[in-house]
C-alpha cells in the first residue's frame, strides 16, 4: 500500500506556482474535452511530464464483461502492443483487488508479484520494479485505473505528488462518466416515432391480415433481427401456428432454418405458454435467458434460432399468440427493443377484437339468451332431470365440448356422485364416483368467483385425486365450478373435453353463470332429500312405537330377537350402511352374544355363533368409557376382535353403547360399519343416536317384563304346588281328628285327653291351614287383629328354643315396662339366658298376628344364624309418639355391607341388575319390609357404630 515514509519520486526542479498552474490547466482541459481519445493522451501526458516513471498505463473498465482494454501510455522500449491489451479479470488478481475496492495499490517489486501473471511478465520484460496501481472512479463507480511502474525497487509516490495525482484522476474519472452516459443516450434506440408511424399506417388499413403485415415490417426494421413472426394459438391441440412472417413460406421438404416453426406445442414447452399467459415478455440472449436451461434449449432448437424476443399477444385475458423477433446468432437485446415489440404486441391486441367486433356481439348475444333459457326453464319445469339435460346440451354446443356433469357431495359415503351428466351421442356414461375433495382444492373452489380451468390434466397438480378416474376415461382438460360461491363445494358443474385445450374468458364466464344457476336446482334436490331422511327417522321412530306395542305380547322362541333385528335395520336404513349388529348380554354374565341385523353387501360378514369376552373385548370396553358414540377405523381393532369382526370391505366402524338412566349398567352396545371412505354427517349421527337410545329403553323394557314374566311363573307354580300340598296334608289330618272324636269316648276323659298339647296344637295348625286354604289362595289378606307386645314376643321366641340351645344365645328383653329403653346405650348383663317378660304393661299392637309373628320369628333367626356362638341378642320396646311401637333387635353379629346399602336404597331398584336381595337372607328381609308396610308399620337395617347390628321394626299400638 502507499506510504508517506518510503523514498519520495524524483520531481523536476520547477516552482510550486508552476505545478499548480500546470493542474489547472490539465484540469480544464479535462473538463471542455469530450473526445475520449485526447482526454486519455492529456492525462498521459501531464504524468509523463510531472513524474518520472518509465511504464504509464491507462486502461478503461467494462463492468459487463469485467474486463480492462487498454486506452494508451509509454513504455520504457516505446512498445505499445500491452499499452492496447484488453485484459479478463479473475478473481484474486491485483487488477481486479483495485478495481474491486477503489483503493490505490503498490508495490515494491512488480517481478516478485505472483498474484498476476500477465503483470509479471510485462514487468520482466521491462525490468519495473517499483509499481503504483490508481483506480479512476466517480463517486462509488470504478471507470478504469493507471498503472505507472519504475525501474527503481520500491519506487513510490509521496503525499504531495499523490494528492496531485489524484485530483486529475477524479476530474478524469468524472469526465469518463459524462462521456459514458453520453454514448449510452446515443446509443439508445428511440421508440416514439417508430411506434407513431406504427400507428399512422395501421389507421388506414381495415384488414386484419394487412394490419399483422404492416406490423411485422415495422418490427423487423427497428430490431433488426434475423427473423420476425406472429404466432398465434390454438386452444383446442394447445399448440401455436405461425400466422404471419417476413420470410416467404416455403414448402418444400428441405426448408432451412430460416423458415419459421410451422407449430410450437404448448405441452412440450410449458414454463414458455405459462409465462406468456401471465402476460410475461421472453427473452433468450447470448448466454442468458429468462427461462429455465432446459426449456431454453428445447425452445431455440424448436425454432432453429440461437437468440429470441417474444412478447405475448393477450385480449381480455385471453392468450391469443405471441409475437416473436428471432436470431441466428446469440444477441444481447436491449431494452428498446424489448420494449417495442410488447407495444407492438399491445397494439395487435387492439386491432383483433375491432376485426371480429360483429361476430363477438353476436356471442355474446347468445350467451345471454342461452343463459335466460336456463334460468327459464328452471322455473317453469318441474323435472329438474330434464332442465340438467337442456342445459347440459346447449352448454355443450356452446362450448364445443365432451362431457356435462353436475357432480354433488354426500357427506354420508364422502365422496362426490354424478347427478347428472350428458355426452356426445358416441361417448359412454361415466359411472364412478370420485373421492373427497383435498383440502387445497376444495379452499380453491370455496375461494375462486370464477371458473378454474384444467388445460393439460396430466400436469396439473390441482384435483391429483381425480385424475386416475378421468384419465381413464380420456379425458385431457377440464372446467370446473362451484355452484354455490363462497361456500364449501357440495355441488359443481365440471366440463371434460378429450383433448388438451384452453377457453376463452367469455366461455368461462358463460360456464360460471349457468353453475350458479344449477346450483339452485342442486340445493332443491339436497331440500328434497333432507326431507325424505327426516321422513325416513320419523319412520322408523313410528315403526320402534309399533315394535313397542307388539312386544307386550308373549313372544315365540323364534321371535325372541324381533325386536333387536327390527331396531337394526331402521339404524342401518337411516344411516344407510351395510352391517348392523348387536353384542348383547344379562346382568351377571360374562359372555356377550351377537345379535345379527342387517348383513347386506359381500365383505361386511362377521361370524355370528362365536362367544365375546365382555371384559376383554375391545369394543366392548372402549365403548363403555365413551359418553357418545364411538368412531374408528378397522385398522385400530386388535387382532382378537378381527378374528370374529373380520369382512374384508369393513372400513369405518361406529360403536354405541345401550344407555337409559345413568343408574343402570348398560347390557348392550350396537356395532355399525361401512366403507373406508365413509363419512358419516351429524344429521344421521344424530338420528340414529336417538334410534339407539329409543332401543335401549325398548330393550330394557322387554329384558324387565321377561324377567318378571318367568319370576311370575316360577312363583305361580310355586304357590300351587305348596298349596295343593298343604290340601293333601289337611285332607290325611282331618279325618284322623274325626276319627277320635267318634271313638264314644266320655266328655270328661276327652276332655283330659284334649289337654294333651301334642292333640291341642294338631287341631290348632288344621284350623291355620283351613284358613289359609279358604282365604288366601293367590292372594294375600291382612286382618286387623290385637295382641300384647310381651305375649308376641313370647310366642316368637319360643319358635327359637332349640336354635337357641344349640348354639348357647341369650336372648334379653328391654323396656316392656318403660319407654325409655334405647339400644344404643343400655348395657345388659351378661348373666341372663332368656330373661322373664316381667313388669309387663297391658301394651298391644293392632296387626295380622299369625303374619307379625312369622315377621320377628325371620329376624330373631337371622339374627341367632349371625351371632357367634355363645352370644347375645337384645329386644328393645319403646313407645315412640303418635302411637307408635319400637321394636329393635340387635345382635353382634356380621352382616355384608351390601346389603344393607340395598336394603336402606330409597332409589328404585334396577330390576335387571345382580343384587343381594334376589336371594335369602336378603330377599326374606325384603319381604318382610313389604309385610310390615302393608300393616302401616316400618322395618329398617342398620349397624351402630360398636359394630351391633339393629332390626328395628316400628309398628302402630292398638287403640281402647
Amino acid at each position: 500500500m502507499l506510504t508517506n515514509n518510503q523514498m519520495g519520486p524524483p520531481e523536476k526542479p520547477i516552482a510550486a506556482e508552476k505545478q499548480i498552474l500546470s493542474l489547472g490547466r490539465v484540469l480544464q482541459k479535462l473538463r471542455e474535452e469530450d473526445n475520449l481519445e485526447v482526454l486519455i493522451e492529456t492525462t498521459i501526458a501531464y504524468i509523463k511530464e510531472h513524474f518520472d516513471y518509465e511504464l504509464i498505463w491507462i486502461a478503461l473498465y467494462d463492468r459487463l464483461k469485467h474486463t480492462l482494454t487498454g486506452k494508451g501510455g509509454i513504455t520504457p522500449t516505446k512498445e505499445s502492443n500491452f499499452l492496447h491489451q484488453r485484459l479478463v479479470l479473475s478473481p484474486g488478481d491485483l487488477l481486479e483487488q483495485v478495481v474491486i475496492e477503489q483503493r490505490p495499490l503498490g508495490l515494491a517489486d512488480l517481478r516478485e508479484e505472483h498474484r498476476d501473471q500477465t503483470l509479471k511478465e510485462v514487468a520482466k520484460k521491462f525490468q519495473i520494479q517499483g509499481t503504483v496501481i490508481l483506480p479512476i472512479r466517480y463517486r462509488d463507480r470504478c471507470l478504469g485505473l493507471v498503472l505507472l511502474g519504475s525501474q527503481r525497487w520500491g519506487y513510490l509516490l509521496g503525499g504531495e505528488a499523490k494528492a496531485r495525482l489524484l485530483i486529475v484522476l477524479a476530474e478524469l474519472g468524472a469526465v469518463l462518466y459524462q462521456y459514458e452516459i453520453d454514448l449510452l443516450h446515443k446509443q439508445t434506440k428511440r421508440i416514439e416515432e417508430p411506434l407513431l408511424q406504427l400507428l399512422e399506417n395501421l389507421r388506414s388499413l381495415n384488414n386484419l391480415e394487412q394490419k399483422l403485415e404492416t406490423l411485422v415490417e415495422a418490427i423487423h426494421k427497428f430490431v433488426a433481427p434475423s427473423r420476425t413472426n406472429i404466432y398465434w394459438f390454438q386452444r383446442e391441440g394447445r399448440y401455436f401456428w405461425c400466422r404471419m412472417s417476413d420470410q416467404p413460406p416455403n414448402l418444400s421438404r428441405d426448408a432451412g432454418p430460416q423458415q419459421p416453426a410451422v407449430g410450437i406445442s404448448a405441452q412440450d414447452l410449458t414454463e414458455f405458454y405459462h409465462a406468456l399467459a401471465l402476460n410475461q415478455i421472453v427473452w433468450i440472449g447470448e448466454s442468458r435467458s429468462s427461462l429455465n436451461s432446459h426449456v431454453t434449449g428445447k425452445l431455440l432448437q424448436r425454432l432453429r434460432v440461437r437468440s429470441l424476443l417474444a412478447a405475448p399477444i393477450i385480449c381480455q385475458k385471453d392468450l391469443l399468440g405471441f409475437l416473436a423477433v428471432e436470431g441466428y446468432q446469440p444477441r444481447i437485446w436491449a431494452d428498446a427493443d424489448k420494449n417495442f415489440i410488447q407495444s407492438a404486441a399491445g397494439l395487435i391486441s387492439l386491432v383483433v377484437p375491432t376485426d371480429d367486433m360483429e361476430s363477438t356481439i353476436k356471442q355474446i348475444q347468445a350467451d345471454a339468451q342461452l343463459t335466460s333459457q336456463v334460468a327459464q326453464a328452471i322455473y317453469s319445469q318441474h323435472d329438474l332431470q330434464e332442465v340438467l339435460r337442456i342445459c347440459a346440451q346447449r352448454v355443450l354446443e356452446r362450448l364445443a365440448t365432451t362431457r356435462f356433469l353436475v357432480l354433488r357431495y354426500d357427506p354420508d359415503q364422502n365422496y362426490y356422485q354424478i347427478l347428472h351428466q350428458t355426452q356426445l351421442q358416441n361417448r359412454r356414461s361415466l359411472t364412478f364416483t370420485l373421492s373427497a375433495l383435498k383440502d387445497l382444492d376444495r379452499q380453491l373452489l370455496q375461494r375462486v368467483t370464477e371458473t378454474v380451468e384444467i388445460e393439460n390434466l396430466d400436469e396439473d397438480l390441482r384435483f391429483f385425486n381425480w385424475r386416475p378416474f378421468f384419465s381413464e376415461h380420456g379425458v385431457r382438460s377440464l372446467l370446473v365450478c362451484n355452484c354455490s360461491q363462497g361456500n364449501s363445494p357440495t355441488a359443481l358443474v365440471v366440463i371434460a373435453h378429450e383433448n388438451y385445450r384452453s377457453w376463452t374468458t367469455l366461455e368461462k364466464e358463460l360456464l360460471w353463470v349457468v353453475s350458479q344457476q344449477i346450483g339452485v336446482i342442486v340445493r332443491q334436490w339436497q331440500l328434497q332429500g333432507s326431507n325424505e331422511q327426516q321422513r325416513t327417522i320419523l319412520q322408523s321412530f313410528q315403526e320402534c312405537l309399533r315394535i313397542l306395542a307388539q312386544t307386550q305380547s308373549k313372544t315365540t322362541q323364534t321371535e325372541e330377537y324381533h325386536l333387536e333385528h327390527t331396531a337394526l335395520q331402521q339404524i342401518a336404513s337411516v344411516l344407510n350402511c351395510p352391517l348392523a349388529i348387536m353384542l348383547s348380554w344379562s346382568p351377571g354374565e360374562y359372555q356377550a352374544k351377537i345379535i345379527p341385523g342387517v348383513v347386506s353387501n359381500e365383505g361386511f360378514e362377521v361370524v355370528v355363533n362365536t362367544s365375546i369376552s365382555i371384559q376383554t373385548e375391545a369394543l366392548i370396553q372402549w365403548a363403555l368409557t365413551q359418553e357418545s358414540y364411538l368412531s374408528l377405523r378397522v385398522e385400530d381393532l386388535p387382532r382378537e376382535t378381527r378374528t370374529w369382526f373380520n369382512g374384508a370391505n369393513i372400513g369405518q366402524i361406529l360403536v354405541m353403547v345401550l344407555r337409559t338412566a345413568n343408574a343402570y349398567q348398560p347390557t348392550s352396545v350396537v356395532i355399525l360399519a361401512d366403507h373406508r371412505e365413509r363419512y358419516w354427517s351429524e344429521q344421521s349421527l344424530s338420528a340414529a343416536e336417538t334410534l339407539v337410545y329409543q332401543l335401549a329403553w325398548l330393550h330394557r323394557q322387554k329384558q324387565i317384563t321377561q324377567l318378571l314374566d318367568s319370576a311370575t311363573e316360577d312363583l305361580q307354580q310355586l304357590n300351587w304346588y305348596k298349596h295343593r300340598h298343604l290340601e293333601e296334608i289337611y285332607t290325611a289330618v282331618t279325618p284322623l281328628l274325626s276319627q277320635i272324636n267318634d271313638l264314644g269316648i266320655p266328655t270328661q276323659e276327652m276332655r283330659e285327653t284334649r289337654s294333651f298339647p301334642g292333640l291341642r296344637q294338631l287341631e290348632n295348625a288344621t284350623d291355620a291351614i283351613a284358613k289359609l286354604l279358604k282365604h288366601e289362595q293367590w292372594q294375600l289378606q291382612i286382618k286387623w287383629e290385637t295382641i300384647a307386645v310381651a305375649s308376641l314376643l313370647k310366642r316368637a321366641v319360643a319358635r327359637l328354643d332349640n336354635l337357641l340351645k344349640q348354639n348357647k344365645l341369650w336372648i334379653g328383653v328391654h323396656g316392656l315396662g318403660s319407654s325409655d329403653a334405647n339400644p344404643d346405650s343400655l348395657k345388659t348383663s351378661p348373666d341372663l339366658s332368656t330373661q322373664s317378660f316381667v313388669n309387663q304393661s297391658a301394651m298391644a299392637i293392632a296387626c295380622d298376628i299369625k303374619k307379625i309373628e312369622l315377621v320377628l320369628y325371620e329376624l330373631l333367626l337371622a339374627a341367632c344364624h349371625r351371632s357367634p356362638s355363645g352370644g347375645r341378642i337384645d329386644i328393645w320396646c319403646r313407645r315412640l309418639e303418635k302411637g307408635m311401637l319400637d321394636i329393635s333387635i340387635t345382635d353382634n353379629g356380621l352382616i355384608e355391607a351390601q346389603l344393607l346399602a340395598e336394603l336402606n336404597q330409597t332409589q328404585p331398584k334396577d330390576v335387571l341388575a345382580v343384587s343381594s336381595l334376589d336371594q335369602p337372607p336378603g330377599l326374606h328381609f325384603l319381604i318382610c319390609q313389604h309385610i310390615i308396610q302393608q300393616m302401616k308399620g316400618e322395618l329398617h337395617f342398620y349397624q351402630l357404630a360398636d359394630n351391633r347390628i339393629v332390626s328395628r321394626l316400628v309398628l302402630p299400638l292398638a287403640t281402647h
